[in-house]
């Protein structure tokens, strides 16, 4: 047995060399450790052990039932903020790996980016935030950090999934520093274990951030194409999707749409992840970066895209907007959503004894108002679309007997 495990950790000592990270990538050996002590493994690093950790959570599982652009019921086929995550781990993996990156730690970052989104999507949390402007808002980061921190209920130990200092620290500010902090969960937190927040993330967690923008275009093309919102004839308008088209058709001139339309977003894909790669490594050279420290202490964003892949995005986002974003259908149905989420959260204000009663031993007639509002928005936070519904008609439908 003894053997065996020599084997094992040489591989894992010999895994480690060939990883040939870049001198500002984030190490595992420098990780700056978990808030509770944690045995070591040794044939997961730490960063595997977070990611490892938060596919087996139920937040993770969750995000298979909340909405990103189509609601639940609205289709199989669209994608849903698992589907979503998925699919930026996929491209952070891949940046990473081309700028010599911890791999590891993008892939956690990523799974980890979406883990506190309410239900409905953005409709969900503009409903929450609304419900809450009294008491410091409410932001899907900060929640997903609480997740991470004290929801889950794995270990008798702590609270939480006791990830690394890295992970809780890309997750929160993959969309950059927090200079003000207004909620009161990730204020206090931070005097615990004090994630940095007034500077930029790692580089990682940087590229995780924008793989998210580049998986939510694409597959929003993709899924509102599908969906009947406008044609590729539609999408031509934009310069940089008709030129890919062209050249596909030279090539592929009897394809149906159906092909037509992976062919979009697979290109723009590599187009935005060879941007990507380029302008990130000219920064990297332009601001003499060599460690994690200096990509913290930058005063913008080292990974970045160009002036023009900007240009395009903006194109893009533009047309979905215009084209899907604020079509009748989806404008009914977030409107819907956001009254639903609204109407839960002051129902259960006015009487917190509608609460489930595993969640009312943490409230009482004393319980400050902000207390009850945070527990509340959390409740709500970590629904499911279809949890969401159900909890509204037992609530509101007269008819319903639960």
């Amino acid at each position: 047995m003894n053997i065996c495990l020599d084997y094992i950790k040489n591989i894992t000592i010999e895994s480690e060399k060939n990883m040939n990270l870049a001198t500002y990538a984030s190490s595992d050996t420098l990780s700056r450790g978990r808030l509770y002590p944690d045995y070591q493994n040794i044939i997961r690093s730490p960063f595997q052990r977070d990611r490892d950790r938060l596919v087996h959570s139920a937040a993770f599982r969750r995000l298979d039932g909340k909405t990103q652009v189509f609601a639940y019921h609205e289709g199989k086929n669209y994608r849903t903020r698992l589907t979503h995550s998925i699919e930026v781990a996929q491209i952070t993996r891949t940046i990473c790996k081309n700028l010599c990156l911890n791999e590891e730690l993008g892939e956690a970052i990523a799974l980890a980016h979406d883990l506190g989104h309410a239900p409905f999507g953005h409709a969900g949390e503009r409903a929450l935030n609304n419900s809450m402007s009294k008491f410091g808002g409410f932001n899907h980061n900060v929640n997903s950090l609480k997740i991470m921190t004290r929801l889950e209920q794995h270990y008798p130990e702590f609270d939480g999934l006791n990830l690394t200092w890295e992970t809780l620290e890309g997750t929160v500010k993959h969309n950059g520093p927090i200079k003000k902090v207004t909620n009161t969960y990730l204020r206090d937190y931070n005097k615990i274990f004090d994630l940095d927040l007034k500077h930029f993330s790692s580089l990682e967690s940087q590229v995780a951030s924008f793989a998210d923008d580049i998986a939510y275009n694409n597959h929003d093309i993709d899924d509102g194409f599908r969906a009947g919102f406008f044609s590729i004839k539609d999408l031509c308008e934009l310069s940089f999707i008709r030129n890919i088209i062209e050249n596909f058709d030279k090539e592929n001139p009897l394809c149906t749409d159906n092909i037509r339309i992976y062919a979009i977003t697979r290109n723009l894909i590599a187009a935005m992840i060879f941007d990507l790669l380029e302008t990130t490594k000219h920064n990297i050279n332009k601001y003499k970066i060599e460690t994690t420290d200096d990509i913290r202490r930058q005063k913008i964003f080292t990974a970045n895209f160009s002036k023009q892949m900007h240009h395009n995005i903006t194109e893009l986002h533009n047309f979905l907007k215009e084209r899907f974003y604020t079509s009748s259908k989806i404008a009914r149905m977030d409107i819907k959503s956001q009254r639903l989420v609204e109407d839960l959260f002051q129902i259960l204000m006015n009487n917190y004894k509608l609460l489930p009663m595993q969640i009312r031993p943490h409230l009482n007639s004393n319980s400050s108002d902000e207390e009850l509002a945070e527990c509340i928005c959390t409740y709500i936070a970590n629904m499911t679309d279809m949890m969401a519904i159900e909890e509204h008609q037992k609530l509101f439908d007269v008819h319903c007997r639960f």
